[in-house]
């Protein structure tokens, strides 16, 4: 390809920009653009083919062969030379097109007399939007060089063809994929509903200029920005905290891809073109991403995500952190590959109407803040990051973990159905508000509510629970800038208290550590945060922080009651060391004149094994015994509940945690000691049906699932459930989970489930 001819890549790309900008029709522009390109990379032919929403690829513009055909000439992804290059998203170039077995000729567009044929993906963020051929007479391979200038073509292309420039073009008005409706399957985390606009967490940098004016000093500019990113991993790995371990091979891995030669060099080449470095950036991308989504070995599947945040590092060091958010919409759709619960918090509440994740599980924290927040989530949504774009409309099924993306009117109008249907069904259970949670049976259940921030305490009113029976206090600590002061911790504890009006709030000790950070301590760096440093290990070795909480909690309470549990416990002597704490705060407030409470109960969450072998001498040391459902089950299993791969793969009803479960209400039982069953396992009426039914009648759940679960144990006979219970885990062969059996007991015997 003669250079001189144009002046070059750079000049070319810069004029495609300003025909793109001209005010002129899509026709015109499109037209000129093909002739442009045709001139400037000496080619006879050259064509532009969009992909539509069905899957069709419409020829919209030629120059070289015959317009009178354009729009009627379509193919699918897959058929023919050009919906090869749709399918495999990689250029295709070929010296003679006619020999290849996939040559699709369309004889009245003329195209048998040419041989040379390339053709490059039009993409955008890895999805492909269109093809652009050139074609020649002669047979020949087109060099690298007018490979890689088609396409940088293809990229500047590509911001028309995303924004939709040219879709009335399209035959019958046929909408363009680039905003096709794309619908995901995800996992539910939430059974609500969410319809709003998307928000990324990590907001894209937008590109202000794609052409550059002095190719040498954007190489300038990309050597640095290489140059600082390949630091910073250093850096990273010469944190004292990295020396050994999971993390440190994580990083390495990171760095290897930092200083593949490979990548570096797409990037210059790209820059070579006349791309800025951002587009440049931008491009080997999208490109690598295309390529990588299609991979059929899965260690590359899963590279894609290292290889993109590398990509948006980089990014970020040629542009700074200008990247922000921007203000909230009013029904704002959180989209984020995963995010800690803090995060979630930093968001204006009452604009928040829904969370999608690539990553997560349903107990994990965020998924928990989310549950309180009452916003629709679903996680496990694969690749949704790269295919939404800020402000894209959306709707989140956190019932059915389904998520469309620009969804069509009729989709929007049945989700609106839907959401009405949700009110009469959430009406009725508000009319169960003030009847009594007791089975067919008259067997009495006492129904409390999963708290931790002040948003939570109005639901205690509206559901008419009987009271709080977790509150996490961790999750202030998470929010707040700085350590709360003991002044400020009161001050929350004397609202909840005084919100709960004479009803028993259970507070849990500061729970910290694993997946919960606090952002003004420092992080320990653990293999296995979950079995780690955490809970109550790290608050008697640190007995200050669990010293003001204590003292906080008893001013809060004044003369009323208190009731207060340690998490984790793993030995009893941690349960002793911890009254210990509770009666020298005690002392040295009646020392020093203040109430304290009239009443204090201390209790212990059973949620690791080991005390499970000790439940006997637990019984003896404490006043309650609350189980943490979510870490107990993790812990069975031994399967970390953030990890996106086993999230689905063990059932709380299978027979191993329900006898564990049993167990656990037969010896609270036996000592009288009040039993309730925290954590998520219990909010879902099927769960609940089985955990009442083997002895629990206290159990502590998200406020939305009050309604449902009420349905469900008044409907309920415990008699009956509890003797089918019983079979089911009296049988001695395996069984991964019992919970087909239990639905269709609850058909059988008119059980309310939804």
């Amino acid at each position: 390809m003669n250079r001189s001819a144009y002046g070059g890549p750079r000049l070319l790309l810069r004029r495609l920009r300003e025909v793109i900008a001209d005010p002129a029709s899509a026709r015109a522009r499109l037209d000129k653009l093909v002739v442009m390109i045709a001139a400037n990379m000496v080619a006879e032919v050259c064509s532009i083919y969009l992909l539509r929403m069905d899957g069709q690829l419409e020829l919209f513009a030629t120059e070289g062969l015959n317009r009178k055909h354009l729009h009627s000439i379509q193919m699918r992804s897959g058929q023919g030379l050009v919906g090869m290059v749709a399918r495999t998203a990689t250029p295709l170039n070929i010296a003679n097109a006619q020999e290849h077995p996939n040559f699709l000729l369309f004889p009245e567009l003329g195209e048998e007399i040419y041989n040379a044929f390339l053709g490059v993906p039009i993409l955008r963020a890895g999805s492909t939007l269109g093809v652009l051929v050139i074609q020649n007479r002669a047979q020949r391979v087109y060099t690298p060089e007018e490979i890689e200038t088609l396409e940088a073509i293809a990229l500047v292309l590509s911001e028309a063809v995303a924004g939709n420039e040219f879709s009335q073009l399209a035959r019958a008005g046929a909408p363009l994929a680039a905003k096709r409706p794309i619908h995901l399957n995800g996992t539910g985390f939430f059974d609500a509903i969410g319809l709003g606009h998307v928000v990324l967490h990590v907001p894209r940098v937008a590109i202000g200029q794609l052409v550059s004016a002095d190719p040498a000093a954007e190489l300038v500019r990309l050597e640095q920005a290489l140059s600082d990113l390949q630091a910073n991993i250093d850096s990273l790995l010469d944190h004292e905290d990295l020396e050994r371990g999971e993390h440190r091979e994580i990083m390495e891995a990171y760095r290897m891809f930092a200083n593949d030669r490979r990548w570096a060099g797409r990037l210059r080449e790209a820059v070579e073109t006349g791309l800025t470095a951002e587009a440049a950036v931008e491009k080997v991308q999208s490109d690598m991403r295309a390529r990588m989504q299609r991979a059929e070995d899965p260690y590359l599947r899963e590279r894609l995500n290292d290889f993109d945040d590398l990509a948006n590092r980089l990014m970020r060091q040629l542009v700074g952190d200008a990247a922000h958010r921007g203000d909230l919409p009013k029904d704002a759709i959180i989209v984020a590959r995963n995010m800690g619960p803090a995060e979630l918090l930093d968001y204006d509440r009452t604009k928040l109407r829904g969370l999608v994740l690539e990553e997560g599980s349903p107990t994990s924290h965020v998924s928990i803040v989310a549950r309180a927040l009452g916003i629709a989530s679903v996680g496990m949504a694969a690749n949704i990051v790269a295919q939404v774009e800020q402000g894209d409309a959306i709707i989140v099924d956190g019932s059915t973990g389904q998520v469309h993306i620009r969804p069509p009117a009729n989709v929007e109008h049945s989700y609106a159905e839907k959401v009405r249907f949700r009110a009469k069904r959430l009406a009725h259970y508000n009319t169960l508000r003030d009847v009594e949670a007791k089975t067919k049976d008259g067997i009495a259940v006492s129904l409390f509510l999963n708290a931790g921030l002040i948003v939570d305490l109005p639901y205690l009113h509206e559901t008419n629970a009987d009271g709080i029976g977790l509150f996490r206090t961790e999750l202030q600590f998470m929010v707040a800038a700085k350590f709360p002061r003991i002044a400020e911790q009161r001050a929350l504890y004397e609202q909840v208290l005084q919100a709960a009006d004479g009803k028993p709030v259970i507070f849990r000790s500061l729970d910290v550590g694993g997946d919960k950070i606090l952002p003004y301590m420092r992080a320990e760096t653990e293999e296995n945060p979950a079995l780690g440093w955490r809970a109550m290990r790290l608050t008697l070795d640190r007995p200050g922080l669990l010293k003001t909480q204590v003292r906080a909690l008893l001013l809060a309470s004044g003369d009323r009651p208190l009731h207060f549990m340690f998490p984790m416990i793993t030995d009893i002597s941690e349960i002793t060391r911890g009254r210990e704490i509770v009666r020298q705060e005690c002392d040295f407030l009646k020392k020093h004149g203040h109430k304290i409470p009239s009443e204090i109960k201390i209790g212990a969450m059973v949620e690791v094994p080991a005390i499970l072998w000790q439940l006997e001498e637990l019984v003896q040391h404490v006043d309650f015994i609350s189980v943490g459902s979510n870490d107990l089950l993790q812990f069975l299993f031994a399967a970390d509940r953030t990890n996106t791969r086993l999230a689905g793969r063990y059932d709380p009803l299978s027979i191993s945690p329900l006898r564990v479960l049993r167990r656990i209400a037969k010896v609270a039982g036996d000592a009288n000691v009040p039993l309730t069953l925290c954590g998520e396992m219990a909010s879902k009426p099927l769960e609940a049906l089985a955990v009442l039914a083997i002895g629990y009648k206290r159990i502590s759940i998200a406020p939305s699932a009050v309604g449902p679960v009420k349905a469900m144990l008044l409907s309920l006979d415990i008699a009956q459930a509890s003797a089918f219970v019983d079979q089911l885990l009296a049988r001695g062969e395996m069984q991964t989970s019992v919970r087909e059996q239990l639905q269709n007991f609850a058909q059988q015997h008119s059980v309310a489930l939804n």
